[in-house]
């Protein structure tokens, strides 16, 4: 019997629309041999949605989600149903919509990147794809995540950060730390966003008040970052569990001088890359043996330090001496980075099939572990908090 499959896409994001198409890229090249998709919808306000038309990319281009039956899942401990939202259950209408094994989740940034929805799969008890919640949320958090690779003596740029709301109250303050730390010039990045949204380079005080007003438009914490004059850009995917983890192609993407917009990575990016010309990136990178080595290692110690699981893809800056600097670690890549795998023997399908299995051997680890202890301790405890003597 084919199990069963939720790919989960959409979201409260700013990155909704890139989660969209990386959700229809799984339901479109997942193994219909091995595996029923039930995809499963958030909309942009927050609602659970499933139907047919979620099977097409064309219904979201056309508009056309009529189908479309609002749902939730349960947070019990192994209830893998989906069931009818009650507001949307009609006089006859069948409570239980499906029953799901698997939980394929394709949704980058806030709510779906960030540990939230693996804290709903972690409490239901069923397998997920991914990272879980502490790899999540470290590698949605630039500040932690620097902080981690800092703890881990791992090459990352300095660094500084403050609240949005120190900055609405005193923002001198903070412009006269950040350029006591830091030289010019700088990016000013929101803490817990991706796809290059909200950020901004920094070449003096005035543009550095800029880019903190517009970070801080998406989110309550800012990273300042030094700046790489003159980088290189070398992208490397992992994949695994524990310090079981093998590496993907390298990838260096092209046109970018500064930093790569949302358009850059989403619009004009060919989607399978290569070295012909119009195409946005090189796959192999075009570096030396001793730099890809190092950036293999680094990548794996990086995913590692952050309890990675299943695929992540770690961004590289590359100096004008080939220093080499960890820029961030993506932990749910735009289109599970297929890109970077197909090279290594890993065509799309193949590399779902392989998530899918590190998920369901994670969950079967998982459930070895102890969770309960009986220490009867209700027996030893008067009322008024009172232990009693053994």
């Amino acid at each position: 019997m084919k199990k069963k499959v939720a790919v989960i896409f959409g979201g409260r994001s700013v990155e909704h629309e890139v989660s969209v198409i990386t959700g229809m890229q799984v339901i479109e090249n997942i193994d219909k041999t091995k595996y029923e998709v039930v995809p499963i919808y958030i909309n942009k306000d927050g609602k659970w949605l499933t139907g047919n038309s979620l099977m097409e990319f064309k219904s979201f281009k056309e508009n056309n989600l009529k189908d479309l039956k609002e749902i939730i899942l349960s947070p019990n401990h192994g209830d893998k149903n989906i069931y009818a939202h009650p507001e949307s259950l009609g006089l006859f209408g069948k409570k239980i919509i499906d029953k799901i094994d698997i939980v394929f989740p394709t949704i980058h940034g806030t709510n779906g990147e960030d540990g939230t929805i693996q804290g709903l799969f972690e409490l239901m008890n069923i397998p997920y794809v991914g990272g879980g919640v502490l790899a999540s949320s470290v590698g949605m958090d630039k500040i932690l995540m620097k902080d981690v690779f800092k703890a881990n003596n791992l090459p990352i740029v300095d660094y500084t950060w403050f609240y949005r709301s120190r900055w609405e109250n005193n923002k001198d303050d903070i412009i006269k730390n950040i350029e006591e730390k830091l030289e010019y010039p700088l990016f000013v990045k929101p803490a817990n966003l991706g796809s290059s949204i909200g950020i901004s380079k920094a070449k003096d005080r005035e543009s550095l008040i800029k880019a903190s007003e517009v970070a801080i438009e998406y989110d309550r914490k800012i990273i300042v970052e030094k700046s790489v004059e003159n980088p290189r850009e070398i992208n490397c995917a992992v994949m695994g569990y524990d310090e079981e983890i093998i590496t993907s192609l390298c990838e260096e993407p092209l046109g970018w001088e500064e930093i790569l917009t949302f358009e850059d990575k989403y619009v004009k990016s060919n989607a399978k890359g290569g070295k012909s010309s119009g195409e946005r990136r090189i796959i192999p990178a075009d570096i030396e043996e001793n730099i890809r080595i190092q950036i293999e290692t680094i990548a794996k110690e990086a995913f590692i330090s952050i309890d990675g699981r299943g695929t992540s893809r770690i961004d590289f800056l590359l100096d004008e001496n080939n220093k080499v600097y960890i820029n961030e670690i993506n932990t749910l890549p735009g289109s599970v980075a297929f890109y970077l795998w197909e090279g290594k023997g890993y065509p799309f399908k193949k590399l779902i099939n392989e998530l899918i299995d590190i998920a369901i051997k994670i969950h079967e680890e998982k459930n070895e572990n102890m969770y309960s202890y009986d220490a009867n301790l209700f027996n030893r405890i008067q009322y008024g908090g009172k232990v009693r003597a053994k």
